[in-house]
């Protein structure tokens, strides 16, 4: 690869592949605000406005998706997570990059670089050295802070993932200044029910501390995680998500929760139906109280996560090792969905799936549950970690099409760690936009810009601000 060879691939066209897409997303998408529901950034950072002190810290810092590339290529651990240098790790992560071709990292990182820092030149050995001075002057300033970072994409709305025994002391000082932005608490409980991991009964003892509660039994749990959804409310949440492997569902009293909570509580091991039945029965009442209050309820199902327990003794989660993993997913999913629904307090609910076979499982799921009271009340969620790349969201796009509502989606998130991954909004209208621009010109779409424009708008950015209830953002 040549020194600074121009991205030519990525002009204003990039994947519009006809005049139709060309004009759906220029003159309908691309000016849109983004709201992104779902995210993992840190709200203490943009509570106090950092600036990190080198593109390294911004953009590889946490980012798994560049550690296992960087891990595949046969790079070693020491400039990854380990003790190098931050030029070290961003000369080894520009070594990277151009082997990562067709996959989306190589889209991603060329967009970031040109989005935010306005290099327009592939990255490569030849010219990481350089161009990590180049972006680490623009990185430690203050257009580059955290806050100014999310304006110039045009953020309107960022929901972070937070645990119920968060302050959101954070949240609380960012919502009393005026910016261009809100940001919004979203409920994240799931170490309160996982029974069967280490340090549940450590975590259970924070959560306390935090609801004011003494959690010495199972109605004092579910009294806990009450105190704290209230207060999550009152401090303007109102969505709730869950990583999961799949959805558990149990005929009524098959176990005692309480006695489980108890037999634990001793010390006594649990059998897995034991722990399955307790994850069960807590969320249940769970789904019960954001019902209460209206929310929205997010399941993120399918990941095998912490594959490899040599590296997760060493690096600890969340570093890499995860995938997709083959768990049955139809049959508890629409019972439980269906147990909530026998008491009309089934909530708004966002179901995304890890793996592609069950794109048509859950796309034709959420059409039992959609009974006309709000529009797209149950949603196919749009593609997730591995699949949140052009051929994954371009299947997750055709099945819903095809099963369900399109018009109806609310569309991309980010589900991200990084401030500068904000380009993959762009990344999906534009993907979008071609699919509906091709059938268009194929002939199997009517021609009719304004009205295929003003669908591409609604599942762009209009359909999430109506779900959610972000009209006065």
């Amino acid at each position: 690869m040549s020194k600074d060879y121009p991205t030519s691939f990525l002009d204003e066209d990039f994947l519009l592949e006809n005049k139709y897409s060309k004009i759906l997303y220029h003159d309908f998408a691309a000016f849109l605000p983004i709201i992104d529901y779902h995210n993992h950034l840190p709200p203490d950072q943009i509570a106090a406005n950092r600036i990190f002190e080198n593109i390294t810290k911004i953009w590889l810092a946490g980012d798994h998706y560049k550690w296992r590339a960087m891990r595949t290529l046969g790079i070693q651990e020491q400039y990854i997570t380990g003790d190098a240098s931050d030029l070290e790790k961003f000369e080894k992560w520009s070594e990277t990059v151009p082997y990562t071709l067709r996959n989306p990292l190589y889209h991603w990182t060329h967009m970031e670089l040109s989005r935010y820092y306005g290099i327009n030149q592939l990255l490569g050995p030849s010219n990481g050295t350089r161009l990590y001075h180049q972006c680490s002057e623009l990185t430690n300033s203050s257009d580059f802070s955290t806050r100014r970072l999310l304006e110039r994409m045009n953020v309107e709305v960022v929901c972070t993932t937070d645990d119920p025994a968060d302050s959101l002391e954070h949240h609380q000082a960012f919502s009393t200044e005026s910016e261009k932005f809100k940001m919004f608490p979203a409920f994240r409980p799931d170490k309160a029910f996982a029974i069967d991991q280490p340090g549940y009964w450590a975590y259970l003892e924070k959560l306390g501390i935090s609801s004011g509660v003494d959690i010495v039994d199972y109605p004092a749990l579910l009294e806990a995680l009450r105190k704290r959804i209230d207060f999550f409310h009152l401090n303007q949440c109102r969505l709730s998500d869950h990583g999961l492997e799949r959805l558990y569902w149990f005929e009524a009293y098959k176990h005692d929760e309480a006695r489980i909570f108890q037999k634990s509580k001793e010390g006594k091991p649990l059998e897995a139906e034991e722990a399955a039945y307790f994850k069960y029965a807590v969320l249940l009442q769970l789904c019960h109280m954001y019902h209460e209050k209206g929310w929205t309820q997010q399941f993120h199902l399918g990941a095998l996560r912490n594959n490899n327990s040599r590296i997760l003794a060493k690096l600890g989660p969340d570093t890499g090792f995860d995938s997709i993993g083959d768990f049955s997913q139809a049959q508890a999913l629409s019972k439980f969905l269906n147990e909530l629904d026998n008491t009309d307090q089934l909530t708004k609910t966002v179901l995304y799936n890890l793996n592609p076979s069950d794109n048509e499982v859950f796309a034709t799921m959420v059409g039992n549950f959609n009974d006309g009271s709000v529009k797209g009340k149950i949603q196919f969620g749009s593609g997730w970690w591995f699949l949140d790349q052009k051929d994954g969201m371009e299947a997750q796009i055709n099945t819903l099409s095809n099963m369900g509502l399109i018009s109806c989606f609310i569309g991309m998130l980010t589900d991200s760690r990084s401030f500068l991954s904000f380009p993959r909004h762009e990344y999906f209208r534009r993907i979008l936009c071609n699919l509906f621009g091709k059938d268009m010109q194929n002939g199997l779409l009517p021609q009719d810009e304004d009205w295929i424009g003003k669908i591409v708008q609604d599942i762009c950015y209009f359909n999430a601000k109506n779900f959610f209830g972000f009209h006065n953002a």
